[in-house]
């Protein structure tokens, strides 16, 4: 952060920290960072009119976030690289535009495309993209932008293109790729002998040298037997004819990866599961952190907002990481944790600082959790 934004550093990091939380506009930044304990001791502007052209210039200056995402992206060598969008009803920001969503929602969008790490639990990478572009057109301009060469990049099958495959080989990268549906890779003959267990799921699995890759294919019995219910539901109420139900039984159940990978299957199953922490981390960016609640009427400004709203995401993730390590994620969430120790106060006694009682519950948090930050 220093390196990358030298002469505004600390007001993106107060800007974010006061955001891990959630979303709080930049009115109320000062008043929310003056009741965190400075730690180490910053001085941040945080007037509206400062943070607003610090936004202006933290979305211009890309250099700086590739910094911050490269030192982030050393941390782990399985990736998971994902799409998601938000939506505005503003006609003055040029990158918002009409384009694809699943909820087919006929108004301008902008996407984000998010890399994060299966190793750490952790976002690496943030970008924003024109809300026209496609979900394989983003993966090209981002694998370009980051580089991830040596590492394995998990996919979902929104990405699936023979040219994607080439483009990812070219890049020396290793690739997990879910086929779709309609796939012709699914006449390819594959025996399913082996098999393994998912949360009590019987998965039966078979591989198979194709072409410069490997095809590993995945039939979910459990899985199977609701997409066949489901299939023959919607053939009596004649959504689909007979030709339909026939094709769709022929694959139901199944999931069918490419991967330049050859291991033993169970293991592509695995890191291809691991994709959903990407998906949950979009959930906690787009809700919990309301970080889709842009007032701005900029690009920059939107990529500067885009930005910080990541760093908070990591802040975020980085307690929940804590939390989960200590055997109390059932328990508690980020907040419910940042709440419980916000109830131990720092006292200025002018010739010395002290702390405020400490609760028991806190006490115990704090040895839990392993932070020490409150003294015996």
């Amino acid at each position: 952060m220093k390196k990358g934004f030298e002469g505004y550093w600390q007001d993106v990091y107060a800007l974010a920290l006061v955001r891990t939380q959630g979303y709080v506009p930049l009115k109320r930044a000062r008043t929310s960072w003056e009741k965190l304990y400075d730690v180490h001791g910053v001085s941040p502007n945080l007037e509206p009119k400062n943070l607003s052209s610090v936004l202006k210039k933290v979305g211009m200056n890309r250099r700086g976030q590739n910094m911050v995402f490269d030192h982030l992206s050393i941390n782990g060598d399985e990736l998971v690289y994902d799409l998601s969008s938000f939506f505005t009803q503003s006609d003055e920001i040029p990158i918002a535009e009409k384009g694809y969503n699943a909820d087919r929602v006929q108004l301008k969008q902008i996407n984000l495309a998010l890399l994060c790490s299966v190793d750490s639990g952790l976002p690496t990478m943030i970008r924003v993209l024109p809300g026209s572009i496609r979900d394989i057109a983003s993966l090209y301009a981002s694998i370009e932008e980051i580089g991830v060469k040596g590492k394995i990049l998990i996919l979902d099958r929104g990405f699936f293109s023979e040219d994607v495959i080439d483009f990812l080989s070219g890049k020396k990268v290793f690739y997990i790729l879910p086929t779709r549906r309609n796939s012709k890779l699914y006449d390819v003959r594959i025996h399913l002998n082996k098999h393994l267990f998912y949360h009590d799921r019987l998965i039966k699995c078979g591989k198979r040298k194709h072409n410069n890759y490997f095809l590993y294919l995945f039939e979910d019995t459990q899985l199977r037997l609701e997409e066949e219910k489901n299939l023959y539901k919607m053939f009596d109420e004649k959504k689909i004819d007979g030709g339909s139900l026939k094709e769709n039984m022929t694959v139901s159940g199944d999931i069918l990866i490419v991967s330049n990978m050859d291991v033993d299957a169970s293991e592509i199953f695995m890191l291809y599961k691991k994709r959903d922490g990407v998906e949950n981390l979009f959930d906690v960016y787009k809700t919990t952190l309301n970080a889709d609640r842009t007032y701005l009427r900029d690009d920059a400004s939107i990529f500067g907002h885009v930005f910080v709203s990541f760093l908070s995401l990591f802040g975020y993730c980085t307690i929940h990481q804590l939390i989960k390590k200590a055997g109390l994620d059932s328990k508690f969430s980020p907040i419910d944790l940042l709440e419980e120790y916000s109830k131990v106060y720092r006292v200025d006694c002018g010739d010395k600082v002290l702390l405020s009682e400490v609760p028991k519950k806190v006490y115990n948090l704090d040895k839990k959790l392993e932070t020490n930050i409150f003294p015996n």
